[in-house]
């Protein structure tokens, strides 16, 4: 980039074209709600068959294509927005040395170089001539390091031996002059950098010319996004970052303070970690996560292929290691062998919970089931995945349910498929806004033995959850007058119980199912208010029977919720087990009774359940109840 150039640049041209592909960018993200939330739902709602599902892969390839397109122009008006603040910053650098020449009545050239008067003292009799200088961005070229200080920059130097030939030169104008060129040729170079860094990544941001989104796409949309973040360095330094280690109410109040320009860049360039941040809205929280899950479900589906494509040979001849010969007719299964299919499992793992928070998108409309919204994902570890039925900040009725041991990313349908029923029961029960959340948010013992009789699952989840329920208070219009009820099973009660000990819950109901202890001996203990903590206890649920008791049992007595001297109010079930508390009957569409009673918790209907006797009371009255027990 040259002076002239520079000169007759409007760095409100790229700030236009940023407004531009923001203005595309909004709509492919209207396009790809319309096709998610209004055309497969319609259809989903009206239509049935194989038909249907094929028409819903197509609609999904679709969203594919506007959402990857948003991405894509968020990427891009958060460049042109970095290209227009550094051009800027170099511009007014320019325009303020070329008004200091003006003033001076100096004449600054089409090259950028200054001309300046006679002027000073007669020297011979004659006035010392005016000349013109050309300046330098980085000093004398010639003059890398000083002989006696090695270390020192060479612009430093240069601009002490300008210093110093300024002083010696007869006319004063010649210094004023010079340095007022090499303002002009530091804002040209500073211009010209930013040109050579820009360019190439804005070249960079483009799609293959067809219709068909692939898992390379998204890799590319990856790498596209970490060279942004790192270009666009000096332009977002100028936004707030959000609040390090931030209440969820620090976390909305960050928000709701920037700009929309600085939201977009945020969500373009920090999928990820914005989707993790408790407090914001939930729509927000989506658009991240959908991005991240986009992203590293390309990442582990590329992965899968090159693994495939070098699976080395699964047999070998097995040897008799003792008389050193081979076995006749007997093979082994290779060590090369056994650790890649390890490998693959790594993999393959996570990709199926991936794939059951899609069928979730895919599910919409479907008997009316609501816009999913995802919360929370994350593929590392044991992964996480929080996924709501319906928009919570909307909703009346909230209902956040947390699984026990086994819980991960990788076996995510089942759950997710439980906060399903939560809602088509809950919302059957009234006219009001439901919404139901299935919180995988936490690291779950992976397994029953020895791993769930450690409260120190629970102990770490404790935090995260407080968060997450404060999140949801923080962020839902309705406030204070929202009703939010806990849902746990098994392992999660003893979470909740945890989370209680670390202070108020946050809720308004406590459900729980299956509970092997709750970390507390008393129902008062959880904070809710006397008769709104709520136990299920199946027949043949022997799981909870056992060391869970003593381990997650208030204090020494291996008190659990089931116990009568906890508090709780003991609802009746129909189901066995200790994993049918959810069951659901889709082909009559009727809820067990299990799963109707923490539907009726969730509405806040509370005289519609039925209790189970106390100290030989009787089941006389459907709807059998001791009043002392409930509170407002």
């Amino acid at each position: 980039m040259d002076y002239s150039t520079l000169k007759s640049l409007k760095p409100s041209k790229f700030e236009d074209a940023a407004r531009g592909y923001r203005v595309l960018g909004d709509m492919a993200s209207q396009a790809k709600d319309d096709i998610e939330r209004q055309v497969t739902a319609g259809m989903r709602k009206s239509l049935k068959g194989d038909a249907v599902d094929e028409a819903v892969v197509q609609l999904r390839n679709l969203a594919a294509n506007f959402q990857y397109t948003q991405v894509e122009c968020a990427l891009i008006a958060t460049a042109l927005n970095s290209v227009a603040y550094e051009l800027r910053a170099a511009k007014h650098k320019l325009d303020a040395a070329v008004e200091d020449a003006a003033a001076q009545h100096f004449t600054v050239h089409s090259d950028g170089s200054v001309s300046y008067p006679a002027a000073g003292d007669k020297v011979d009799g004659k006035v010392p001539e005016g000349g013109t200088v050309k300046g330098s961005a980085t000093g004398d070229p010639t003059r890398d390091r000083d002989p006696i200080d090695p270390s020192a920059d060479a612009s430093d130097i240069a601009k002490a031996l300008e210093r110093q030939a300024s002083n010696h030169h007869d006319n004063p104008n010649y210094g004023r002059a010079l340095a007022i060129a090499n303002r002009i040729a530091q804002a040209v170079h500073q211009a010209t950098q930013a040109d050579e860094k820009w360019a190439p990544q804005l070249r960079k941001l483009k799609a293959d010319d067809d219709l068909v989104v692939a898992d390379e796409d998204w890799a590319d949309a990856k790498k596209d996004m970490g060279g942004v973040r790192r270009g666009a360095k000096d332009y977002l330094d100028g936004t707030k970052a959000p609040p390090k280690g931030g209440s969820p109410a620090e976390n909305a109040a960050w928000w709701k303070g920037l700009s929309n320009d600085e939201r977009d860049a945020y969500i373009a360039l920090h999928p990820a970690g914005l989707g993790k941040l408790d407090g914001l809205p939930a729509a927000v929280r989506d658009e991240a996560n959908r991005t991240a899950l986009a992203e590293t479900r390309a990442e582990f589906n590329l992965k899968l292929e090159k693994l495939d494509r070098e699976e080395p040979a699964k047999y070998e001849q097995k040897w008799d290691n003792a008389g050193q010969v081979p076995v006749q007719g007997e093979k082994q299964v290779t060590l090369a062998w056994k650790a890649w299919a390890k490998e693959r499992a790594e993999i393959t793992e996570p990709l199926k919970g991936m794939d059951a928070i899609q069928d979730r998108f895919d599910r919409t409309g479907e008997d009316g089931l609501p816009e999913a919204y995802l919360m929370g994902f994350s593929a590392e570890g044991r992964g996480r995945a929080i996924l709501a039925n319906g928009n919570p900040d909307d909703a009346d009725h909230v209902a956040v349910y947390t699984p026990g041991t086994g819980a991960s990313l990788s076996n995510s349908n089942g759950d997710i498929n439980r906060g399903v029923n939560l809602w088509k029961t809950s919302q059957g029960m009234t006219d009001q806004n439901v919404s139901t959340i299935t919180w995988i948010g936490y690291g779950a013992p992976p397994e029953v033995f020895p791993d769930a009789n450690s409260h120190t699952y629970a102990d770490n989840a404790a935090d995260e959850y407080g968060q997450f329920i404060d999140g949801l208070n923080a962020a839902n219009k309705s406030g204070s007058d929202s009703h939010v009820t806990a849902v746990a099973h098994s392992y999660g009660t003893t979470v909740i119980g945890a989370a209680a000990q670390r202070g108020d819950l946050g809720v308004d109901d406590v459900v729980f199912a299956g509970s092997p202890g709750a970390r507390v001996d008393n129902a008062a203990d959880l904070d809710v208010g006397k008769g709104h903590v709520w136990n299920e206890h199946a027949e043949g649920d022997d799981l909870v029977n056992g060391f869970g008791r003593f381990s997650h049992g208030g204090g020494v007595s291996g008190i659990d919720p089931s116990d009568p001297i906890f508090g709780a109010n003991q609802m009746t079930t129909d189901t066995e087990g200790h994993s049918g508390y959810w069951d659901y009957d889709d082909k009559k569409d009727k809820p067990s009774l299990s799963i109707e009673h923490q539907g009726r918790v969730i509405v806040g209907e509370y005289d519609m359940v039925r209790l189970k006797p106390r100290d030989g009371g009787s089941l006389m009255s459907p709807y059998w109840r001791e009043p002392q027990n409930w509170g407002d």
